[in-house]
């Protein structure tokens, strides 16, 4: 039986991914909700992790690429005192090294971390080495050469700081707030406060707030998904020029359209488009996305990247 989702299943959901999921799997879950096979998400988060994974489906997939590039906003809990060999919950613990004579300095060396630097990935993370994943690697024991990310944080800030008197070791949870740009890893961030605190400090908790302009109240969970029936979950899907707000827009006539559409290149300044322009965004003359377009140095107008078009006119 033909499903009938399978035309016009096309937009952005914003999905809150649960503790414990990976990212792969909240994506098939979505999948499985919209029948919709054409799906992929703009930058994984660990299983440990939670918040905002924004999920693309059919035409919107075209433009996730730039939510990888995008920066993206984190909230961290990090337990000071112990390191971790995973930098993480799950990873074999240090030995206790009170943290408490180092509070005092607690902000400068956070104030330290903004800014851009070099940072190293840690073992356990999906990037390759000779094929294989870091941590298949750090998990038979074997340490391999990685190269530092040269990363940015654009916001570091402390927003509470826990000290659990009652529990023997007395545990300190430091609550931070970073906005960074890709490839950083927040794992590596709270290993590297708590080396320079010199008491040692894990990630206990994760989660994304934003990415790029998308804000944590536009995130949708899948326990809030799965009751609805289709043509609401349908309602609730960003659209897909919402990947594309932060491009210039033209609107192009019927001819315009057509001629981009055939492959044909256009005067940019005859249809409104600024001087160096770059990348754009295109609409058809019913108001509907076309897609994105380029604009070289002579003022060249030519399609970049076209959704799959239905017919349409004047």
């Amino acid at each position: 039986m033909k499903r009938r989702s399978e035309g016009g299943v096309d937009g952005l959901i914003l999905l809150d991914k649960s503790l414990g999921s990976s990212s792969n799997h909240a994506l098939q879950q979505l999948r499985r909700l919209f029948a919709r096979a054409k799906a992929g998400h703009g930058g994984t988060l660990d299983p440990l992790a939670t918040g905002m994974l924004p999920i693309a489906l059919g035409e919107a997939t075209k433009f996730l690429h730039g939510l990888l590039d995008a920066d993206k906003t984190y909230e961290a809990k990090l337990l000071l005192g112990r390191s971790s060999s995973t930098g993480d919950a799950e990873g074999e613990l240090s030995e206790w090294s009170d943290p408490q004579p180092h509070i005092g300095r607690l902000s400068q060396v956070v104030e330290r971390f903004k800014g851009s630097y070099d940072q190293m990935p840690p073992m356990y993370s999906a990037l390759k080495h000779q094929g294989r994943a870091l941590y298949d690697w750090a998990r038979e024991g074997i340490e391999v050469p990685r190269q530092a990310r040269h990363v940015a944080i654009h916001q570091l800030d402390i927003l509470d700081m826990v000290q659990y008197a009652a529990s023997k070791p007395a545990m300190i949870c430091l609550h931070l707030r970073v906005r960074c740009s890709k490839g950083t890893y927040i794992r590596s961030l709270a290993q590297d406060i708590g080396e320079a605190l010199t008491c040692g400090a894990y990630l206990a908790g994760l989660r994304r707030t934003a990415v790029a302009g998308f804000r944590e109240e536009q995130m949708l969970s899948l326990e809030k998904l799965e009751p609805l029936d289709f043509f609401e979950r349908k309602a609730r899907l960003l659209p897909t020029d919402s990947l594309l707000l932060h491009l210039d827009r033209i609107d192009l006539d019927l001819n315009a359209a057509q001629r981009l559409i055939q492959g044909q290149r256009l005067p940019a300044a005859a249809h409104g488009a600024r001087a160096n322009t770059g990348l754009v965004r295109l609409y058809r003359p019913d108001g509907q996305l076309l897609g994105t377009g380029s604009i070289d140095e002579r003022g060249v107008l030519a399609a970049q990247r076209l959704i799959a078009q239905t017919s349409f006119s004047l």
